[in-house]
């Protein structure tokens, strides 16, 4: 069962994305963690991922895929796996199509105006990176993490202005893998406006 999932930042990919890993017993693979893996490792891959970030600039595509390769080819990836993330463009998904077969493409389908409350909503704990949402989960004491205290901040990412260009940046690169995939016939849609659990059952019907 080899799935990936597209969709807009704080379309909820991530979240689900660990739940079915539980679930089905195959790995959550993204390139965020790929990307930080390799620079830890201190491979010839990772060092050169190393230096681009450093830089500020974006890994190219020829790197991420040989970063994406290596990791579908563990053991642990072969019953299947979920890519978050990845591909984020038609070059990428060309390359994956030449080393894997993939079975499912679901979309988190979600409107602009709810990406930004949830994203804008988000604060995450300075000292030990609890992370709370003042509507779905508030911190009881507003401002302080519940577990150790610490000051509560929203990360620049989740600034409106931020949130608005990542949105932007995604219609452009990504969103043509949506018909790229409708085309294959490989493209599922699920609602992602509601709960995980909601989201979660979407699926699950899909799969099964």
């Amino acid at each position: 069962m080899n799935l990936i999932f597209l969709g807009a930042p704080g379309a909820g990919k991530g979240t689900l994305a660990t739940l079915l890993s539980r679930e089905y017993g195959i790995p959550q693979i993204s390139t965020g963690d790929l990307f930080r893996a390799a620079v830890k490792e201190g491979s010839e891959l990772g060092n050169k991922v190393k230096g681009i970030m450093e830089k500020g600039e974006l890994v190219p595509d020829s790197l991420t895929v040989e970063l994406v390769r290596q990791r579908l080819a563990k053991a642990d990836a072969g019953g299947g796996y979920i890519l978050d993330g990845f591909p984020r463009t038609i070059v990428q998904a060309d390359a994956l199509a030449g080393f894997e077969q993939i079975d499912h493409v679901i979309n988190f389908e979600i409107d602009d105006q709810l990406v930004i409350r949830r994203l804008s909503g988000r604060r995450v704990c300075r000292s030990c990176g609890a992370i709370y949402h003042v509507d779905n989960m508030p911190p009881k004491v507003e401002g302080k993490c519940d577990r150790c205290g610490g000051e509560l901040y929203i990360r620049d990412d989740d600034k409106i202005d931020s949130i608005k260009n990542r949105l932007r940046v995604y219609k452009e690169q990504t969103e043509p893998l949506i018909a790229y995939y409708r085309d294959k016939g490989l493209l599922r849609e699920i609602d992602s406006s509601r709960s995980p659990q909601h989201s979660l059952e979407q699926i699950k019907g899909i799969l099964e």
